[in-house]
């Protein structure tokens, strides 16, 4: 694993462990200038799931995204699709 591949595989890794239909998540990586752009595709059953109570689970998860890369040197944003 590089560590430019390791924000996304983390969102995959918690993501994953959150749904109730794990072989629904990918994740579609793009970049919008020097940024990476990680859009989860989640099962709509599963969306709730993963959005959390106020948002409070989808920004814990785009906080532990953003330290893994920091780390690898990159920036990073979440979105949910």
């Amino acid at each position: 694993m590089t560590t430019a591949s390791l924000p996304k595989d983390l969102a995959l890794f918690i993501v994953k462990r959150l749904a109730d239909k794990p072989e629904a998540v990918s994740i579609d990586e793009s970049a919008d200038g020097g940024t990476a752009v990680l859009s989860l595709v989640v099962d709509e059953a599963d969306k709730g799931k993963v959005i959390g109570k106020q948002g409070k689970v989808i920004k814990a998860i785009r906080a532990l995204v953003g330290v893994a890369a920091a780390k690898a040197g990159v920036r990073t944003v979440v979105e949910i699709d």
